[in-house]
């Protein structure tokens, strides 16, 4: 499965600012939007509620990573929310993704983060002394996720064909660093376009600055959505 809008990352510091963005949109335009930490900090499970009522999908990424009774329980309130996606990191074993996986249900899209995009190689074996390569880490820990039952990953695009060989064609690579092509790429180490991450096989991507700041941001998006979007 791969979805042909762009996931949306409204990465705001007040419930407001989302709003003033979302109110740029017609309302017949149906956004699929990432809500992560600050934000749903700020603003709470009512940001999620409002979200959705304006009949957008939701990401919720707030990537859990506690002991398996713990990310059960929180899984299970977020199910009532009526989340589309969410996420935990792969590195809380095979035992908390499991515990995750029972606790959503089977209705919305659970993926596990292997590395982050802003996490190089040099910083992985020196931060987490993960002494294999980067890619090696990442290809482990989407092994490890499918051996759970859940549905994908978060990773770099560039990782996405040795994912699915390793894993399954069927198995949901979603790519955040996306930009498009001469824009800024910010605090992401390993980045992206929209264009080259269809041609790779990911299946969703991740995108916020290019969107979020620009001056015309329904354009941006529309720009962003056929460049991705086109076969």
């Amino acid at each position: 499965m791969t979805e042909n809008r762009p996931v949306v990352a409204l990465d705001f510091p007040s419930f407001e600012e989302v709003k003033t963005f979302l109110a740029r949109f017609p309302e017949d335009e149906k956004l699929f939007v990432k809500i992560g930490m600050e934000l749903y900090y700020a603003g709470g499970p009512e940001i999620v509620t409002y979200v959705k009522s304006l009949g957008h999908s939701v990401f919720l990424d707030l990537k859990l990573h506690d002991i398996p009774n713990t990310v059960r329980s929180a899984m299970a309130v977020l199910a009532k929310l009526g989340v589309d996606m969410t996420n935990v990191h792969a590195a809380g074993g095979i035992e908390m993704m499991k515990a995750a996986r029972e606790g959503l249900g089977q209705g919305p899209i659970l993926i596990a983060v292997t590395q982050l995009t802003s996490t190089s190689e040099e910083q992985m074996q020196s931060d987490q002394n993960i002494q294999t390569s980067l890619t090696e880490s990442v290809v482990n820990y989407a092994k490890k996720t499918a051996e759970a039952g859940l549905d994908g990953v978060v990773c770099s695009a560039h990782e996405v064909a040795m994912i699915k060989e390793a894993t399954s064609d069927d198995f949901v690579c979603l790519t955040p660093g996306i930009r498009p092509a001469g824009s800024a790429i910010g605090d992401q180490k390993r980045v992206m376009t929209p264009s080259d991450a269809r041609a790779i096989g990911s299946n969703y991507i991740v995108v916020g600055r290019p969107i979020t700041r620009a001056e015309d941001p329904v354009e941006a998006y529309r720009q962003i959505k056929a460049e991705w979007s086109r076969d």
